[in-house]
C-alpha cells in the first residue's frame, strides 16, 4: 500500500518542484560586477582600521561615555547594546569620498541597524538602510542625523524578515516582490549587501544579492565630500544579547 500511495504522490511532487523552479527562475537576476580595485577594510581579526564613536545620539543611555559593543566573532564584525538601549557605531579610521562598498550580513531578526556612507563621528551620513525588524527596511536611503532627508524605500518588513510589503516609491520601484521574498532572501544565512556612493549632491545606488533595489540622486549637497564608513546599532528597547554580524568588507574608491 505504501508503494502505492507514493508512487500516486510522484505527479505531485512533480509539479511541486517544476512550481519551485519556475519561481526561482522568475527571481532578478544579480548584476555581473567588475570587482578589480576592490580592497578589504576589515581583516577578519580584528578591528584594526576602525573605532568605536560613542558621540551619536544612539549612545545617550550612557552620557554618550561608550558606543555598544563591537567585537570580532568567527570572522565577522559583530555588534549589541553594551547596557540596554545604548548603541553607537564603528566607523573606519580612513575617509572615503565616491566609493562602493560591498560586505555580507547574517543579523538577528530585531536589531535596528545601518550601512552608513560619509559618516561624521556624531553620525550623519547618509544610511544604507539594515532597520533588520518589522516595519524596518533593507537598502533604501535615509539622511541619519540629516533631518531625515532623503528617505527613500520601496518595501517594509511586515511580521518578520521573511515577509515584506511594497510601498509606493514610484520612481524606483522593488524589483522583487512580496511573493518572491522568502525565495530570494534567505534569513539566518550570509547574504550580500552593496552600496555605491558619487558626487556632491550626491547619487547613492544600492543592491541586495546583486539586484539593484535602489537609486537615488540627491538635490543638495548635506555633507561634505568624505567621511567614514560606518555601522550601527540603534540606541532603544533592550538589544543586548541580539546581534548584528558583517564580514568580507571591501571597498573600491572610484576616479571622479
Amino acid at each position: 500500500m505504501f508503494r502505492s500511495i507514493a508512487l500516486a504522490m510522484l505527479p505531485v511532487l512533480g509539479s511541486l518542484v517544476l512550481l519551485a523552479s519556475r519561481s526561482a527562475a522568475e527571481l532578478p537576476k544579480p548584476e555581473t560586477f567588475d570587482d578589480k580595485g576592490f580592497e578589504s577594510i576589515f581583516d577578519g581579526e580584528t578591528l584594526k582600521g576602525w573605532h568605536v564613536s560613542a558621540k551619536t545620539g544612539h549612545s545617550g543611555t550612557s552620557k554618550n561615555k561608550s558606543g555598544g559593543r563591537w567585537e570580532v566573532v568567527d570572522g565577522a564584525i559583530t555588534g549589541s547594546q553594551d547596557v540596554p538601549a545604548n548603541g553607537g557605531i564603528v566607523i573606519t579610521d580612513k575617509k572615503y569620498g565616491d566609493f562602493e562598498i560591498a560586505l555580507e550580513m547574517k543579523n538577528d531578526d530585531g536589531p535596528d541597524s545601518g550601512l552608513f556612507l560619509r559618516c561624521t563621528e556624531e553620525g550623519k551620513c547618509f544610511q544604507a538602510m539594515i532597520d533588520y525588524h518589522t516595519g524596518g527596511n533593507l537598502m533604501g536611503v535615509y539622511g541619519e542625523g540629516l533631518g531625515g532627508k532623503p528617505h527613500v524605500r520601496n518595501f517594509d518588513f511586515v511580521k518578520n524578515v521573511k515577509e515584506i510589503k511594497l510601498t509606493e516609491y514610484k520612481p524606483f520601484p522593488s524589483p522583487v516582490s512580496a511573493a518572491e521574498w522568502p525565495t530570494f532572501w534567505k534569513h539566518g544565512e550570509w547574504n550580500e549587501l552593496r552600496a555605491r556612493i558619487e558626487g556632491n549632491p550626491a547619487k547613492i545606488t544600492t543592491w541586495i544579492k546583486g539586484v539593484k533595489f535602489m537609486e537615488y540622486t540627491d538635490t543638495e549637497k548635506r555633507l561634505g565630500d568624505d567621511g567614514g564608513i560606518a555601522l550601527q546599532v540603534h540606541g532603544g528597547g533592550d538589544y543586548t544579547k541580539q546581534f548584528v554580524r558583517y564580514k568580507n568588507i571591501r571597498v573600491k574608491e572610484l576616479k571622479k
